[in-house]
């Protein structure tokens, strides 16, 4: 049962990515209507710098499809994390309202990134 749990979370959490990665290259996704000005300059900024926004999208693209599988899994946790912390920043400081959202995020990755410590053990130990 378990691994249904977590295989289920991660597909829908990998596909979520990837499709907010290809977002990034192809803008199919409307912009909502109300977003707040800090939020606006802040989305602004971001695509002002050139590069920022297709590094995000493909390390997101990257990052979900490793995040589906079970063999790669543990990859694709250490490759969204940083993502997965500006998201977890951007809610908190610059629009709060989407932050129960992000909050279900990190608790995903974090639960992926625990049930995979092993895997993370060489790179921390002599």
């Amino acid at each position: 049962m378990k691994n249904k749990i977590i295989f289920v979370l991660s597909l829908l959490f990998g596909l979520i990515f990837i499709n907010a990665g290809l977002d990034k290259f192809f803008h199919y996704m409307p912009m909502p209507e109300n977003i707040p000005e800090n939020m606006l300059k802040a989305m602004t900024a971001f695509n002002d710098i050139g590069w920022l926004m297709p590094l995000v999208g493909v390390a997101e693209i990257v990052g979900g499809a490793l995040f589906i599988f079970p063999k790669t899994r543990a990859l694709g946790a250490v490759v969204v994390f940083p993502i997965i912390v500006g998201i977890l920043l951007t809610n908190t400081i610059t629009e709060p309202s989407g932050l129960p959202f992000a909050l279900v995020f990190v608790a995903i990755n974090l639960w992926v990134l625990y049930e995979n410590r092993h895997k993370y053990a060489p790179m921390v130990t002599k």
